[in-house]
């Protein structure tokens, strides 16, 4: 009797070990998705630094294993992830050093499961780089989505601020990059919305024409760099070709001369033109600015519109935002609060995109 129960035990510790073998899967696998801009100078290890920038991976088995790299700017830990598997709510995860081995998902049910990972920090806390995944199988990846979005703007489309579900602004030790979270951002919860991958373009206290903070750089020079905040790599912009290109830019500019700041804005608008011959422009206002930079920003952008319809430019918007949204740090959009300002430039863009 001993004997047989010795046999089962055997026989279940083998069948276990046999359902839970997982394999590594490099990262230039060709069943990874990767959405944003990256260097992927070196296949093996591709580097992201811009927020909201994802890796989407169907696979089968029980778990799932990421394995990246921190830059550790300045010699600290400064990146955050969320998480997403399936249809269970997303969670947020720190990196812990240069090199991460992440056991994302454990005890899942047999079958086919989708993992989707995005960079929560944004370009000035360094890049990540995916190294390879650990799973039982990795299965060709999702269907892209057809829609294609990019949101360029400052802190507030970078989703600085917005998330206490952690760190408290006000907590001991707390710093400005502990409350980012990209994915939960206006802009992927737009692209969310309206069923279509996102980028995002943008650096916190960045301008068009003035940025804040003592920063040297504003947007139209550095925006078609991979990490517009302070690389010098250049982005190919046939890799990624949106039908809507959101632009909010202004609230670290302030209230401008208003002949220069249109003037600075329509040769933004004509440059990302040449960038996108197809895509639509929208610009907004700022969701943060008080009462007298919004009226400032509606009046410059309606001033640029006028200039740019005069001159046969067509393909173009508007959207001025109802909320004044700074209930999270800094007087940052909260988490609650970003996603009342995707529903409201969801609702105008799927009418104006018809969608």
């Amino acid at each position: 009797m001993k004997y047989r129960i010795a046999l089962l035990f055997v026989a279940f510790f083998h069948i276990q070990a046999w359902a839970t073998k997982t394999t590594f899967y490099p990262a230039n696998h060709q069943n990874i998705q990767y959405i944003g801009r990256g260097d992927f100078s070196n296949p093996l290890q591709p580097k992201f630094w811009a927020s909201g920038a994802y890796v989407l991976i169907n696979f089968s088995g029980s778990s799932f294993t990421a394995h990246l790299n921190d830059e550790m700017l300045w010699g600290n830990i400064l990146n955050y992830l969320e998480v997403k598997i399936d249809n269970q709510p997303a969670f947020r995860i720190r990196l812990s050093g240069e090199e991460n081995k992440l056991l994302l998902a454990k005890n899942l049910p047999k079958g086919k499961h989708t993992i989707l990972i995005c960079k929560n920090s944004e370009s000035e806390n360094g890049y990540i780089s995916f190294t390879g995944f650990d799973c039982e199988k990795l299965l060709p990846p999702p269907a892209p989505q057809k829609r294609k979005m990019e949101f360029i703007g400052d802190s507030i489309t970078c989703g600085a601020g917005s998330d206490e579900s952690e760190i408290k602004c006000e907590a001991k030790g707390s710093s400005w990059h502990d409350q980012h979270n990209a994915y939960f951002a206006y802009g992927p919860s737009t692209a969310r919305n309206l069923n279509a991958q996102w980028h995002l373009t943008s650096v916190s206290g960045i301008g068009l024409m003035h940025s804040c903070c003592g920063k040297k750089i504003i947007m139209p020079p550095v925006y078609g760099k991979i990490n517009p905040a302070r690389d010098s790599l250049v982005w190919d912009f046939s890799k990624y070709q949106p039908d809507v290109v959101t632009i909010c830019l202004g609230q670290n500019d302030g209230i401008q001369d208003s002949t220069q700041f249109t003037s600075a804005y329509v040769n933004f608008m004509k440059k990302l033109r040449g960038y996108y011959p197809k895509a639509k422009l929208v610009m907004l206002t700022s969701p943060m600015a008080s009462p007298q930079l919004k009226a400032a920003l509606a009046k410059y952008i309606s001033a640029v519109k006028t200039t740019l319809n005069q001159s046969g430019e067509n393909n173009i918007a508007s959207y001025f935002f109802e909320i004044r949204a700074n209930g999270g740090c800094g007087k940052h959009p909260s988490l609650a609060e970003h996603q009342q300002i995707a529903n409201e430039l969801s609702a105008f863009l799927k009418k104006e995109m018809d969608w």
